[in-house]
């Protein structure tokens, strides 16, 4: 399999900058199909994809959208609405998923991940829910080779362009796809 057209790039994901690009690879694909993509250059999430290492090239990731369920992407979602959260997901030493979570004195605590979820689910208001996402360049190292995942999340009061029904479908399979990271 060859690279992606260049019209496509905002779905080809670089490891260049990672050290273990197997450990990473490994790492990013457990989210394939927990975690919703979202496009900032086309203005969309996808929340049915597949994720490909090119033969010829293992040092990029390809996030493909599902051409058969055109209903599982969602449009218009303007840049805006997608914010940073500071949040990193990323294993311990034997594998277990951890969240990164930054605290406002400067220092930050690692909890599981099913832990730091659901306590942040707890906080949120339901006019404002936290639905996190990835977008392309998300996949960083946290400290030498250790694979971390960044969170960005998706700001419903911001979509302008979205009826209450489409919101609520983002909303519905975002948190769907969470389940299993949900205690």
């Amino acid at each position: 399999m060859t690279t992606a057209p260049a019209q496509n790039e905002h779905l080809v994901w670089s490891l260049e900058k990672l050290t273990d690009h197997q450990r990473a690879t490994r790492f990013v694909m457990q989210f394939q199909k927990t975690l919703c993509v979202y496009s900032g250059p086309v203005q969309q999430l996808y929340t049915n994809y597949e994720i490909i290492v090119p033969e010829d090239n293992a040092r990029k990731l390809l996030i493909l959208p599902n051409p058969y369920a055109f209903h599982d992407t969602f449009n218009h979602i303007p840049e805006a609405a997608c914010k940073q959260t500071g949040f990193l997901i990323m294993p311990d030493e034997r594998g277990a998923l951890l969240l990164h979570i930054p605290l406002k004195d400067g220092t930050s605590r690692e909890v599981p991940l099913k832990v730091g979820l659901n306590a942040i689910r707890k906080r949120q208001r339901p006019e404002d829910p936290f639905l996190p996402v990835v977008t392309k360049g998300d996949l960083r190292e946290f400290k030498k080779s250790q694979p971390a995942l960044h969170l960005h999340r998706i700001v419903l009061p911001m979509l302008t362009k979205q009826s209450d029904m489409e919101k609520r479908g983002i909303q519905k399979v975002v948190e769907e796809r969470l389940k299993p990271y949900l205690i």
